[in-house]
């Protein structure tokens, strides 16, 4: 998620101040021994009081049934009192929570569906092929890609990789970009029970190949554009994981300008000269099984591959549909990278399982945005927060609301830009949604509510089983109470969003990570009763007393930028590497005006022999563009805890500012590709956005 603040989100409301279990066992707060306050208990008696005492005036001044009426109206009057800020949430959010019960019900009713069929994604999608062939799947660039199209180039990458040695339970790793063939490819994969690890496209070096590698890959299927990256690890991969090529040809082509080859290796080749497979049901696991790997950088380490099955497809698709306000008939405009789970899950999921029309982008581009809704007609629009502010900052254009778009669904709508957004170019909803790919819960704006990423019900909060827990901020442990057990947060207090895992119902399962030592980390347990347990996501949440909620902060070793996750460990562990073995710190810091947390690197030179040109140009090899630091400061020595581990909260605090930090401070120039000097003029360029990074 992206990193929206929490006094933006509720308008300066501040959180209410935690107190410990020991506090609360000391009586302190004005609580004895943990229980009510004492003011609580004498209101409560003196209410008793009074009650007693007017039930017994009215039985001796007239007689019991009118000391009964008596007793009766006064009870109705105190339940009325006690109850009436749960009956006032009650009354503003009823058209909240039943809208969203009857999507979720709907949602429930889809799964059910495909569980008793125990159909995988192929065989959902071909339900949706022969309600309309010749309807359009997918728009790119100036081809148009109909259902039965897509399917017939699936069931031919069936064919093909059949005939090479795939076989069920196989992994075959794709790295492609965002064309219509790489949805098709991986669902060809799948058909003939294949597992598809969609590899971030940005991955080079050592983060490429573990990528490869954590999969268990068999087979690694890559696109012509990333052949220097391949080539770059292919003597390091295994010589037993058999690599293919991709060269794209536009559809109907069978000249795109660039020759496949004739060889065992070229994929390309391969589908041209095989036919399509006659379709057949799927032979994977079913609704349930490994369908796809779709890689995050979670809270530490190298990128973990999280398991996505059809179930948490349907899941997570049919949310934004039902909640967000899709329907069949739209025409989504997706510039997201398919390898991700918004745009390859929840955006292709609309087109497999409900027949939407998906427009692709290749790259995304601000000033191409609404023009390319106008050019595909599009009626609904994906985003991610940074995305926005970039629309945003383009000049007014009369397309501005040219277009047809109503909804646009994302996650990370800054609440500063999120009404100029809307009222420039003309929204009429917005569905932020918020959860994580490895998770097992999803959230989402149901009612146009500015700033929020979704709620939390206050008057059926059983229902979906999500919640705020109170969690100690700088370590993202859970606080818990005497009994061991977790404690709800309050209004406006921070905690962190957790989904309740339910091993029988596939919509509440946490499938996790292929690492399971990983998988198990993202669990937490004893959660509300001993022996329960839930995802827990590593995100602090706010909830204000209506229940919306409000995205505040990211605990752990990881921090966003440019759209992505980035983990500390590994681009502490890369920059050192590549450094001589420095010690090397790595945090976010912020940028006025600017979406996320930039990379910023603190990093041993005790001697003066750093040669920055070259660790510029070395990261470059291993770290994708979003993971490399921004800022560098030069330091002569780290300061460590007591368990060699190295310290950053207070470089954090200091930033780049040069009149705080007396280290040399750099920061990377994009024009010039290098890190130069930061001094006290480039930092008032880059608070006043003169410099752009």
């Amino acid at each position: 998620m992206s990193n929206i603040e929490a006094n933006n989100n509720l308008k300066g409301l501040e959180p209410t101040t935690q107190k410990t279990d020991k506090d609360v066992e000391k009586g302190k707060g004005g609580k004895p021994n943990g229980g009510l306050p004492w003011a609580q208990i004498i209101v409560m008696v003196f209410a008793v009081a009074v009650l007693i005492a007017a039930w017994a005036v009215a039985w001796v001044l007239f007689n019991w049934w009118i000391g009964l009426i008596v007793l009766a109206v006064i009870s109705f009057i105190y339940t009325i009192i006690y109850f009436s800020n749960w009956l006032w949430v009650a009354i503003q959010t009823a058209p909240r929570d039943f809208k969203a019960l009857y999507c979720y019900i709907k949602i429930l009713r889809l799964s059910k569906k495909f569980t008793k069929k125990n159909w995988s994604m192929s065989d959902i999608f071909h339900e949706t092929v022969k309600k309309h062939p010749k309807k359009i799947c997918f728009h790119f660039e100036d081809e148009s890609w109909t259902f039965q199209q897509v399917e017939e180039y699936s069931l031919r990458v069936s064919a093909v990789l059949r005939a090479q040695g795939v076989k069920c339970g196989d992994t075959v790793a794709l790295m492609t970009s965002n064309y219509p063939e790489m949805p098709a490819i991986w669902l060809g994969i799948t058909r003939i029970g294949g597992i598809a690890p969609l590899i971030n496209t940005n991955q080079t070096g050592n983060t490429l190949l573990h990528s490869i590698k954590i999969a268990k890959s068999q087979f690694v299927i890559y696109g012509s554009e990333f052949e220097s990256a391949v080539q770059d690890i292919r003597k390091d991969i295994d010589e037993s994981i058999k690599i293919l090529k991709f060269t794209r040809r536009p559809l109907n082509t069978s000249d795109s300008g660039v020759k496949a080859v004739d060889s065992e290796n070229d994929l390309t080749h391969m589908l041209e000269t095989t036919p399509p497979a006659p379709w057949s049901k799927s032979e994977g696991e079913g609704f349930n099984g490994k369908m796809l790997y779709i890689y995050t950088s979670g809270t530490t380490g190298l990128p973990k591959a999280a398991v996505i099955s059809p179930s948490r497809m349907v899941f997570m698709a049919s949310g934004i549909h039902y909640l967000g306000g899709l329907n069949p008939k739209d025409v989504i405009y997706c510039p997201m990278p398919l390898y991700h789970s918004a745009g390859g899950v929840i955006t292709i999921g609309n087109a497999f399982i409900f027949g939407c029309t998906v427009a692709l982008k290749l790259k995304f581009s601000a000033s191409r945005y609404f023009p390319d809704c106008i050019k595909y007609n599009a009626t609904a629009a994906h985003y991610i927060g940074e995305m926005c502010r970039y629309v945003l900052a383009t000049p007014p254009s009369p397309t501005d609301k040219q277009h047809k778009v109503r909804v646009v669904y994302g996650n990370g709508m800054r609440p500063t830009i999120w009404p100029e957004f809307v009222k420039r170019f003309g929204i009429k909803r917005v569905a932020e949604f918020y959860g994580a790919t490895e998770g097992n819960a999803n959230i989402v704006n149901v009612d146009n509510k500015e700033g929020a990423i979704g709620f939390i019900s206050r008057i059926i909060p059983s229902v979906y089983p999500i919640a705020i827990i109170k969690v100690d901020e700088d370590t993202g442990e859970p606080i818990r109470n005497s009994k061991g057990l977790c404690q709800l947060a309050g209004p406006y207090e921070p905690g962190v969003f957790i989904g309740k895992i339910l091993a029988n119902n596939p919509s509440r399962a946490f499938l996790g990570y292929v690492d399971k030592e990983a998988s198990e980390k993202k669990i937490v347990r004893d959660v509300f009763s001993h022996g329960d347990s839930a995802f827990i996501s590593g995100d602090i949440l706010i909830a204000d007393e209506l229940g919306y909620l409000y995205f505040r902060d990211r605990t752990g070793d990881t921090f966003r930028w440019r759209g992505e996750n980035v983990s500390t460990t590994e681009v502490e562990a890369a920059i050192s590497r590549v450094a001589a073995q420095r010690d090397a710190v790595v945090y976010g810091v912020e940028i006025p005006n600017i979406e996320g947390r930039a990379g910023m690197c603190g990093i041993v030179d005790a001697d003066g022999t750093l040669d920055l040109d070259k660790l510029a140009k070395d990261i470059a090899k291993d770290l994708p563009k979003y993971a490399r630091p921004v800022f560098i400061r030069v330091m002569g020595a780290m300061d460590m805890t007591a368990t060699f581990k190295l310290r950053k909260v207070d470089l954090q605090k200091e930033g780049y500012n040069p009149n705080v930090v007396k280290d040399k401070l750099y920061y990377y120039d994009l024009k010039l590709d290098k890190y130069i000097s930061l001094g006290t003029e480039e930092y008032e360029k880059i608070i006043s956005g003169q410099i752009r990074l």
